[in-house]
């Protein structure tokens, strides 16, 4: 302060005619001295030995205080008389109140900023669970509540929240224990110098070590608090400091007074206590001391304020360049206050620096990191820097490598209450804890999650399945029954065995066609039967393999038309053997009704009915292929959907009715004098028959996925195979192996036994 005014007084650009003076005092960190000072300032009253300067009484503007607490106990004192109070160092930010603190201003950035950035450092590595410990003061409290308010943004939890006052060792032991017994490893300390020097020494008693201390200005580069053992609980420790001054002169200056101290001379000798300084001075005798200008952080806000002050003063004189000012009137504390609200920049040795009348600078902090030198001394040692006024996500510049982390590893230390949640898994609160307290819980099948600490699972798409880790979704597996599986291949070699079959009984049919037996069983009936019974085999291809709208159009219809077609020709031999015995009645020429034109006829009629059912099917509601995803979560079930029930219903019910029909018509005709059972035959073929679709309905309805199209070609394979071997399989025995059984007296049963 001595030498800005010193500086102001031999500038012939500021204040030309004018000279400044100045009055100090030190409070000797007493509020009740800062009141006494303040008191004596306001009167212009000395309260040591010695006469008052000339002129007026009252000081124009006071330079302090250091603390916040006496700041503003300072402010409120002089408020009322607009005098104005500029401090270098008061950073709470409930100094920045305009309507409360009208006459305070300050060079030094309020603690909105501070408490902000203390936030983002700690998210910046990922600490997301700390404690905090702060000073009970006005500077604490104030300073807390902003970083508590931040850190809850930042998604930082905090697991303690304690305070205390340099005058409370109680309250301070118990800080220590709730400290000794979290489990954060990271604290925020908003304390004095004072505060922190007392809960060093408690720490350190306890041997509590290994912790991360984040530190604020007040504390961070406090050289009090460099003892024998502070280094084993702040080594590693990472803080705010303001920037170090870097003022033109002062070097110079302030080694010429330490001379004049040390040496006890100086350069004119003008007071007879004092010897002339020889250039040959011996400088062993300062071998014990060291020179830390350059560590010197406050110095430029202080230097700010004078250079304010004088602007001030300069603008309110109407002080011109290189011109006297008007001749010095009284001037009033309000006026200075006024002048001081305008004052936006101070020229200092030709450079601009920021004053900001408001008390909210623009924050640039100097982030430092307590290290040991190669010499084993206690280093605050930069590792980066933070500036307010850079856009977002631009406001930290750090050198993480630099950093020297606590017990002096380059291991960046984990402070969190539970570990981060992998992909695969999303977080669930624990009950009565802070948010960042969780248990990581697998997602449910179907839904997954790709990023860490996921707050819930997503749904995969609607054709995607997620896979065992539930990190992705994988495309669901497409299933139907294909050529290729086993079961596929099983129904491929019945189906081609019996169309086998059916060509081998065609055949035998075919050689012995003119034979009893043959003529006998209608043999043109019969060979439409065969014909049909091939096609029912043939018609269960077509359930198998991928399903297509062609494919699910034709599965349905050729089977029900194929059916149809098989059971009037069943039906039709049912009513010959009836019309046949009617005909050998006296007097009964019924057969002449029903002759091979009547039996075409019959079989044509009922077989179209069943093709009309099919072409409104598939001109109103036909079969389309259907991605079936809610029966299997996890597969696709590649399917024809029915399109119409109704008209699905209707082919099978048709096909049952005649079934039925052709089963009563036969099961009356069982006991007629049929030396080939014929009507025997065809009724145990209708009961298989209507006993296998009978049992098919239940499990066609209640067969999942590829097998609900499984049994329905089992159904359709069972009713043949029992339709050929029922009906055919006794004559092809006898054509085979009994040949002598096949002979008109056979047939007419007129053999001896």
């Amino acid at each position: 302060m001595i030498f800005a005014i010193e500086e102001i007084n031999g500038n012939k650009d500021l204040l030309p005619n004018v000279a400044i003076g100045y009055r100090i005092y030190d409070n000797c960190a007493s509020t009740l001295s800062s009141m006494r000072a303040v008191m004596a300032l306001m009167n212009g009253d000395e309260l040591t030995l010695g006469n008052s300067c000339s002129g007026q009484s009252a000081v124009h503007a006071i330079i302090g205080e250091s603390e916040s607490s006496s700041t503003i106990v300072l402010s409120r004192t002089t408020g009322p008389f607009q005098i104005p109070v500029i401090s270098h160092s008061a950073t709470c930010e409930c100094l920045s109140n305009r309507m409360e603190y009208s006459s305070f201003f300050r060079t030094i950035a309020s603690d909105l900023y501070q408490s902000r950035a203390l936030a983002q450092l700690v998210r910046h590595f990922g600490w997301t669970w700390v404690g905090t410990v702060n000073s009970d003061s006005d500077y604490g409290n104030n300073g807390m509540a902003i970083f508590l308010s931040a850190a809850k943004e930042e998604g930082v939890c905090v697991e303690y929240t304690e305070k205390f006052d340099r005058a409370e060792p109680e309250k301070l032991k118990k800080v220590v224990e709730v400290i000794k017994k979290s489990t954060a490893k990271v604290i925020v300390g908003f304390l004095a110098h004072v505060e922190m020097n007392n809960l060093l020494e408690e720490l350190s008693l306890h041997n509590i070590t290994g912790l991360q201390f984040i530190g604020v200005e007040a504390w961070i580069t406090a050289e009090s608090l460099i003892t024998p053992t502070s280094f084993s609980v702040l080594g590693g420790a990472l803080g705010f400091a303001v920037q170090k001054a870097n003022i033109s002169g002062l070097d110079d200056f302030l080694v010429r007074g330490f001379w004049e101290t040390d040496f006890l001379c100086n350069e004119t000798s003008t007071e007879t206590s004092l010897k002339t300084c020889k250039a040959s001075q011996d400088f062993l005798e300062l071998k014990d001391n060291d020179d830390d200008v350059t560590e010197l952080r406050y110095s430029t806000n202080i230097y700010k304020a004078i250079y304010a002050v004088a602007h001030a003063l300069h603008n309110i004189l109407k002080c011109s360049d290189h011109q006297e000012c008007k001749s010095p009137v009284e001037i009033k504390p309000w006026e200075v206050v006024e002048a001081l609200k305008h004052v936006n920049f101070t020229t200092i040795n030709g450079d601009k620096v920021w004053f900001d009348p408001t008390g909210a600078a623009v924050a640039r902090y100097e982030v430092v990191n307590w290290q040991r030198g190669a010499d084993h001394s206690v280093q605050f040692k930069p590792v980066g820097y933070y500036d307010a006024s850079l856009p977002s996500g631009k406001k930290f510049v750090l050198n993480t490598e630099a950093i020297m982390w606590p017990g002096g590893t380059k291991q960046l230390p984990v402070s969190v209450c539970s570990e981060s949640c992998h992909p695969g898994t999303h977080k669930v609160l624990q009950k009565g804890k802070p948010v960042c307290c969780f248990d990581c819980i697998p997602c449910p099948v179907g839904e997954f999650s790709n990023t860490t600490d996921s707050v819930d699972c997503k749904k995969c798409p609607e054709a995607y399945w997620s896979n065992q880790n539930r990190d992705a979704c994988l495309p669901k597996n497409i299933e139907f029954l294909s050529f290729v599986e086993v079961m596929g291949k099983i129904l491929v070699f019945f189906t081609l065995l019996g169309v086998l079959l059916t060509l081998i009984a065609a055949t035998l049919f075919l050689i012995n066609k003119d034979t009893p037996l043959v003529k006998a069983n209608n043999s043109e009936l019969s060979f439409l039967l065969l014909f049909s019974l091939s096609l029912c085999f043939l018609c269960s291809l077509t359930f198998i393999g991928k399903p297509t709208e062609w494919s699910c159009m034709l599965r349905h219809t050729a089977f029900g038309i194929t059916f149809v077609l098989c059971i009037s020709c069943i039906l039709g031999k049912t009513i010959v053997v009836l019309m046949a015995f009617k005909a050998t009645l006296p007097g009964n020429n019924v057969m002449k009704w029903f002759g091979p034109a009547q039996q075409r006829l019959t079989v044509l009629i009922f077989t179209f009915i069943q093709v009309i059912i099919c072409i409104l099917w598939l001109t109103i509601s036909p079969p389309f292929p259907l991605k079936n995803m809610t029966y299997y979560m996890e597969n696709i079930i590649l399917e024809c959907a029915l399109g119409s029930p109704f008209g699905f219903w209707a082919v099978l019910g048709y096909i049952g009715l005649l079934a039925l029909l052709c089963f009563v018509l036969a099961f009356l005709a069982r006991k007629l004098p049929d030396s080939f059972n014929e009507a025997k035959h065809i009724t145990f073929s209708m009961l298989i028959f209507c006993a296998v679709w009978l049992t098919f309905i239940p499990a066609y309805v209640s067969s999942p996925g590829k097998f609900t199209v499984a049994v329905e070609i089992f159904a359709i394979l069972a009713s043949s195979y029992g339709i050929l071997f029922c009906i055919f399989a006794p004559k092809c025995f006898i054509l085979v192996l009994k040949p002598e059984l096949n002979t008109k007296k056979q047939l007419l049963g007129k053999t001896q036994g």
